[in-house]
């Protein structure tokens, strides 16, 4: 069986939630899912599992994320626990490198990984993403240049959007 450590905390966007497991961060949960995100993942993926309420291993996660909604971080540290299918892990591995403050659209990140034509595919996995804000799907628009999906909403997309653009790139602070 299982632990998955859950702790919360209010923010600039609102209350959000993560979840980590003894291998690291597994899950962040928005704003405005009312626990129907979370849920479903652990349904999915963490079959047998014991939730604890705790912040003690989530303590930096937390941090990290307030510090990156209040343009204190461009980067995240933290150990991930992330599950999906290889395509999602792979659509995931380029969200990562993805700068702070740059877009990339959907198929840019589609011939990234080799598959030029998976454009949607590589849209449902970007909305599959466990960890939103620390792997930055918020980061992936259409070719158009218009926002596209997001599951923290579009408001949320175009307001990380532009408090990253906002704030110059430099890696002075972390």
């Amino acid at each position: 069986m299982e632990t998955v450590h859950i702790a919360g905390s209010d923010s600039p966007i609102g209350r959000f939630r993560v979840a980590s497991t003894e291998t690291g961060l597994a899950y962040v949960e928005l704003p405005h899912s009312n626990g129907r995100g979370m849920r479903d993942w652990m349904q999915r993926y963490v079959l047998e599992h014991r939730c604890v309420d705790e912040i003690g291993p989530n303590r930096a996660a937390i941090e990290q994320i307030l510090e990156y909604l209040a343009s204190e971080r461009i980067h995240f540290d933290l150990p991930l626990d992330l599950r999906g299918t290889p395509f999602q892990r792979a659509v995931w591995d380029v969200l990562l490198k993805i700068p702070y403050g740059e877009r990339c659209s959907y198929t840019e990140v589609a011939r990234a990984i080799g598959r030029p034509t998976a454009q949607r595919a590589v849209g449902s996995a970007n909305g599959a993403n466990p960890v939103s804000l620390v792997v930055p799907c918020h980061r992936v628009i259409t070719a158009d240049g218009s926002l596209g999906g997001y599951g923290g909403g579009q408001d949320l997309k175009a307001r990380l959007l532009a408090m990253e653009s906002s704030r110059p790139s430099c890696d002075r602070l972390l």
